[in-house]
């Protein structure tokens, strides 16, 4: 299939042919869920942390007699009933990363990229350079663009102007060929690629 390719100043610049393999496939709810999920576990810290019984810092002595006092029978007073006792079952350090097929990741970002160029919310652009650094220069771009929420991928090199002057607006991404991902690509509204970007990705996803 064959979309426009536009410059920063939102003119048509030329044509470019997407492969059906990688931007025509039909995206699955499932598969995107399952990839989301998958990176949002993997950036999770895990360091939440809970002492139970046996780390709670108090004395080992029961508190009273077994029997005979009128009270209910207790044999520590960390206990989780007990003001400063422990927590049961409470949350431990751990890693909540969970394995999914390499096949499974290629097929979700496929189905992204798919996605994007169905809804109408791909943009093709001849290049991501400008000659200055300053945001309010490309934001005037952007809104000739209708970038309101925008993820911006060229390819592995990025231009030190361009991401300097992005960083700054709002709703807006850059990121470089390599870390494209499918979090990314469905958290903003319109998915925008560089002729590179296009190119590397194809390369790496037929």
């Amino acid at each position: 299939m064959k979309t426009t390719v536009k410059s920063l100043d939102n003119k048509e610049v030329g044509t470019i042919d997407l492969l059906d393999d990688v931007f025509g496939v039909t995206p699955r709810r499932d598969i995107l869920t399952r990839t989301v999920n998958w990176q949002l576990a993997k950036r999770r810290s895990g360091n939440h942390k809970a002492k139970q019984i046996g780390e709670v810092s108090g004395t080992t002595k029961k508190p009273w007699a077994q029997k005979g006092t009128g009270h209910a029978r207790q044999g520590s007073l960390r206990s989780a009933q007990f003001r400063k006792g422990g927590v049961i079952f409470g949350p431990v350090v751990r890693d909540h990363a969970h394995d999914l097929p390499k096949q499974v990741r290629k097929l979700a970002l496929c189905m992204a990229l798919a996605s994007k160029q169905q809804d109408g919310k791909l943009v093709v652009l001849d290049s991501a350079k400008i000659d200055t650094h300053k945001t309010k220069d490309l934001a005037a771009k952007f809104a000739k663009l209708g970038f309101a929420s925008a993820l911006i991928i060229d390819g592995a090199n990025l231009d030190p102007n361009f991401s300097k002057a992005a960083r700054n607006i709002p709703h807006i991404d850059v990121l470089p060929e390599q870390g494209a991902n499918v979090y990314e690509i469905l958290r903003r509204d319109v998915l925008v690629l560089t002729k590179n970007a296009v190119e590397q990705l194809q390369e790496r996803l037929k």
